[in-house]
Order: C-alpha cells, then sequence, then structure tokens
C-alpha cells in the first residue's frame, strides 16, 4: 500500500512547542544506545510508502564558538553509515500545530497505524544550517568551502524579530530542501 501523493509536509521536530511534557524526535546511528545528536533545532519531511518510509531532515545549529561549529560538523559529516530518525510516540501522537489537533503521526503521510512504540525511520537526505556569530561567519565565508548539505547563515539573521519573514533567508533555507534540485514547472 503507497500514500497518496502530497507536497512537503514539514514537521517541526525541535524545538517542540509541547518540548516540556514529550521527547522530540533525535537522530542515531543504528544500533546505538546511548549517543544521540540532538540538534538545536530540526525539521522532518516524512516520504516513501507504508513499506518503505523514510524522512529527509533540515537540521538548525546554532553555533557559538569554532569549536563548538567543528564539532557539530562533525556530526553530520559525509559518511558511509547510515543515520535513523527516531520519533518518540508522545512526539507523533501529539497535535501538529496549537490550532490543529491532528495527530503528527497522520500528517506524516507513512504510518499505516496509531504507533504504539517509538519510530525509527532512515534519513534518507540530510541538509544543516549553521548560525555562526558575525565574525566566525565572515571568516567561514572566506576560508572555507562548505560541503554540499551544508548552509551557513549569521546567528543575527536567525534570532531577528520575524526573521521567517527575512527574503533572503526564506531564499536559502528554499534551496535546503530536496525538491529545489528539480526543476519546478509552472
Amino acid at each position: 500500500m503507497k500514500p497518496a501523493c502530497r507536497k512537503e509536509a514539514w514537521l517541526r521536530g525541535r524545538p517542540s512547542d509541547d518540548e516540556g511534557r514529550i521527547g522530540n524526535p533525535f537522530l542515531k546511528i543504528p544500533g546505538s544506545t546511548r549517543l544521540r545528536t540532538l540538534p538545536d533545532g530540526l525539521w522532518l519531511n516524512f516520504g516513501g510508502t507504508y513499506m518503505e518510509p523514510f524522512v529527509d531532515i533540515l537540521a538548525v545549529e546554532a553555533c557559538s564558538t569554532i569549536q563548538n561549529l567543528l564539532d557539530k560538523r562533525s556530526r553530520f559529516a559525509p559518511s558511509t553509515h547510515s543515520l535513523l530518525c527516531v520519533c518518540p510516540t508522545d512526539w507523533l501522537l501529539a497535535p501538529v500545530a496549537r490550532d490543529d489537533s491532528t495527530p503528527r503521526w497522520k500528517t506524516a503521510g507513512v504510518i499505516l497505524h496509531e504507533p504504539y512504540l517509538d519510530i525509527s525511520m532512515p534519513v534518507r537526505e540530510m541538509r544543516v544550517l549553521y548560525g555562526l556569530k558575525s565574525d566566525h561567519y565572515r571568516g567561514f565565508a572566506r576560508h572555507q568551502l562548505p560541503h554540499a548539505h551544508e548552509f551557513f547563515v549569521p546567528m543575527e539573521a536567525l534570532t531577528q524579530e520575524n526573521s521567517s519573514q527575512n527574503p533572503a533567508l526564506r531564499a536559502l533555507i528554499s534551496r535546503a530542501s530536496v525538491s529545489s534540485n528539480f526543476l519546478q514547472q509552472p
């Protein structure tokens, strides 16, 4: 059985509005039981079929020092092993938003039945947005080369009031979507 075709539907995994009550999705290497990656921000786009679901992720990392940036980059470095996104049951059962009571698992579109256990899905595609202090950002932009899955912004662009309305930031984030790799016909 295959879910109906749908547009991308990104769900916010971290931080969530109800973070105090429920757990949030996290990333891990298959088989690991202790080491988890908890990005500062995490957006999930579920896809695939009921039989072979996957998730695309956009992680947002705030980096206060260069050492902090290097540590966080190492967690998302290209590798030959797979990455899983673990979605806790409580998070999946919670409403999508305060004004929309639809449970997240239904919005995901690839989970056939209401979950009673945490669900782990393979990460198909990963993009990471790093927020850097202005001086670190200028130095990085001048002397480094980002990997294809990495995007960089000055921290002020992320934290300014109404940053979600910033056209330059919106354009950068739209390029971080997997669908941006394909020609969009009107």
